[in-house]
């Protein structure tokens, strides 16, 4: 496993992954949940424990926040994201010292205890700790936010990858509706509340959804065609 050092600014793709290559997500309901989590756990009011949130927004609308909390001060900037049946991707720049860190910590934590307390079952569900890269130029993020938020859900689409080649746009439209990840903001500007709008790097870079689509157009068929497939590899964190 391999942890790079970062800092404050660092943009970083994680990957966090199911013990034995199991589902850490068994129905939508959990599903659903792992997108509040992002909203709720990034956050430093959270310092009373993974599950307080949980019993105090129980009667508000997704993502509400309850009027007595103060104001939201986010640990890191979510830039891109998307849930898979046994793993997960994000995209995350560093705002405050050891935020990423803190803020992995709780998500992981959190999806454990609630699923061990659902499926009575006992233990980390993931397989380690996350493993993470420093995204360190604009070519490597185009690349990076396109491969997590396209290249994924294309895997789940009808007919996976291998139809995606020659049915790009069917393929494009099964993702944009996928509920569970943050392509929607991109491809479509949706309003998302977990991907903040201000300061947002991608949005810098893919200022309309018709760049953002050619982009991700480009970089499905670099990878399909698998040119220098053991960098794209060792980028994209396809190795262990």
């Amino acid at each position: 496993m391999r942890i790079e050092p970062y800092g404050v600014d660092s943009i970083v793709h994680i990957v966090k992954r199911g013990a034995r290559g199991t589902k850490i997500t068994r129905d939508v309901i959990d599903q659903e949940r792992f997108a509040r989590l992002l909203f709720y756990l990034n956050d430093e009011y959270q310092d009373r424990g993974n599950h307080g949130w949980e019993n105090e927004v129980r009667t508000l609308q997704p993502f509400e926040r309850p009027s007595y909390w103060p104001e939201r001060v986010p640990l890191v900037r979510i830039l891109a994201w998307v849930l898979m049946p046994n793993h997960f991707h994000l995209i995350l720049q560093e705002i405050k010292e050891n935020g990423m860190s803190k803020f992995m910590q709780r998500l992981g934590g959190s999806m454990s205890m609630h699923f061990n307390a659902k499926y009575n079952e006992q233990g980390s569900i993931f397989q380690g700790s996350f493993r993470s890269r420093t995204i360190d130029t604009d070519a490597y993020l185009r690349y990076c936010a396109a491969y997590v938020m396209v290249k994924n859900p294309f895997e789940l689409a009808p007919g996976g990858l291998v139809k995606a080649i020659t049915h790009f746009d069917d393929a494009w439209r099964w993702a944009l509706a996928y509920p569970h990840s943050s392509l929607p903001v991109y491809g479509a500007h949706t309003a998302s509340p977990i991907i903040e709008t201000e300061a947002n790097i991608l949005k810098e870079l893919f200022h309309t959804s018709l760049v953002f689509k050619t982009a991700a157009h480009d970089m499905f068929l670099a990878h399909i065609q698998h040119r220098d497939n053991e960098v794209f590899d060792t980028l994209l964190l396809e190795k262990w």
